[in-house]
């Protein structure tokens, strides 16, 4: 029975990890994300079974001595860029109060930097894929390009095919895929290597 990676996100704004918690399963679908609400409800809960730490910058500092033992599987959640950064030098930091696109590039970026190709994790089943038929050609020219941020104009343009054209690559994309949304589209993009971190 292979062990599934557990990452815990540790903040007391509700909706802060309901965002967060979608998408890091969204990035790393293999993963069971818990939160808790204080760092007490973490340490009575075998904090050791955890891979990583998601942490409010509050609790960090409220509970450096543990925090900075376990700074290799902590990633700080910090609402501006100068939080402290003195003190929090030595742990990898997201900035929480960014556009939806760069935080979710930044999520994209750690997780290719410390688990690409599942390096640093457990051996894991690999999910079913949601997609029945294979991608076109053509439709990943188009997925491509729509994570870089053109849009169906300039994706026509640059193909040269019709705006309809394009507008119908789009919609075949999204259900094959079974996404709704650019994120998703580009999550799925970046994970199975169309587009690297750095081209979002």
């Amino acid at each position: 029975m292979t062990k599934i990676p557990r990452i815990a996100i540790v903040d007391p704004n509700t909706l802060a990890v309901l965002g967060l918690t979608g998408l890091l399963e969204s990035v790393m679908p293999m993963l069971q994300v818990d939160s808790f609400g204080s760092f007490a409800e973490l340490e009575a809960n075998h904090p050791e079974q955890y891979y990583h730490y998601f942490v409010d910058v509050r609790i960090v500092l409220a509970n450096m001595a543990f925090f900075q033992q376990m700074r290799h599987k902590t990633i700080v959640l910090s609402s501006s860029a100068a939080d402290d950064m003195a003190v929090l030098s030595s742990f990898h930091t997201i900035c929480t109060n960014q556009p939806p696109k760069q935080l979710l590039r930044s999520l994209l970026m750690l997780e290719q930097h410390a688990h690409a190709k599942g390096r640093n994790l457990p051996p894991v089943v690999p999910a079913e894929t949601n997609v029945s038929t294979p991608l076109s050609t053509r439709e990943i020219e188009v997925m491509s390009l729509v994570v870089k941020g053109y849009i169906n104009k300039e994706i026509a343009d640059r193909l040269s095919l019709s705006l309809p054209t394009i507008i119908t690559h789009r919609k075949n994309l999204m259900n094959k895929l079974g996404v709704h949304s650019v994120s998703a589209l580009t999550i799925y993009a970046v994970m199975h290597g169309y587009v690297g971190v750095d081209e979002i």
